[in-house]
C-alpha cells in the first residue's frame, strides 16, 4: 500500500530499516495531529520498529489516514506570467478563429468558375500549348472545404471559452 508516497513491501516481503524510519515517521505525524495517543504511539512504534514485512507496517497505519503534501502556492510573478500567457493565448485563438471562419464562409459561397471563366482558361491552355481538358460542370457545394474550417474554428472559440474560465479563475485566486 502506498503510504504518503512511500511505498512499502507488499505482502510478506521483509522490509528495510528505511521503511520502518518512514512508518515511525508518520505515526509520529499522526502523535502531532493528535489522531493517536501517547501509548498507542508507544505501542505502534514498538510494532514498526519490530516489523519484518510490509503487511506488518502497512497493519500499523491501516486507520490512518494518509498524509498530503500541502498545494504549492503560486507567487504574485508566477500569476502575472500565467495570466499574461493566457491572455496572448486567448489573443492568437481568436484570430485564428477568425481565419478559419473566413476560410469557411469562403468555401461556402465559392461557386466555381463560370463557363465563360472555363472557356476563357480552354483558350489560354491552348495558345500556350497545353492540354486542354473538357469543360467540366461545377462540382457543386465544398463540404469539406467549408465544415473543416467551421469545426477548426468552433473548437478555438471552445479553447477561448475555457482559457477566459480559466483566466477568471487565476485572477480570484
Amino acid at each position: 500500500m502506498d503510504r504518503g508516497g512511500w511505498s512499502y513491501p507488499r505482502g510478506e516481503l521483509r522490509v528495510s530499516d528505511a521503511d520502518r524510519d518512514q512508518a515511525l515517521s508518520e505515526l509520529s505525524e499522526a502523535f502531532q495531529a493528535g489522531r493517536i495517543t501517547s501509548d498507542e504511539f508507544d505501542d505502534r512504534s514498538g510494532q514498526a520498529l519490530h516489523s519484518r514485512t510490509g503487511k506488518e507496517l502497512t497493519a500499523l497505519l491501516a486507520d490512518l489516514p494518509i498524509p498530503r503534501p500541502p498545494a504549492p502556492r503560486i507567487t504574485p510573478e508566477e500569476r502575472e506570467h500565467r495570466v499574461l500567457a493566457t491572455k496572448v493565448a486567448i489573443g492568437a485563438s481568436a484570430a485564428a478563429a477568425f481565419a478559419f471562419s473566413l476560410a469557411s464562409l469562403s468555401a461556402g459561397l465559392a461557386t466555381g468558375p463560370t463557363l465563360q471563366q472555363q472557356e476563357f482558361a480552354r483558350q489560354m491552355m491552348a495558345r500556350q500549348g497545353f492540354p486542354v481538358p473538357p469543360i467540366m460542370p461545377s462540382p457543386g457545394f465544398n463540404w469539406v472545404g467549408t465544415l473543416t474550417p467551421a469545426a477548426i474554428a468552433l473548437m478555438l472559440v471552445l479553447l477561448i471559452v475555457y482559457l477566459r474560465l480559466r483566466l477568471a479563475r487565476i485572477s480570484r485566486a
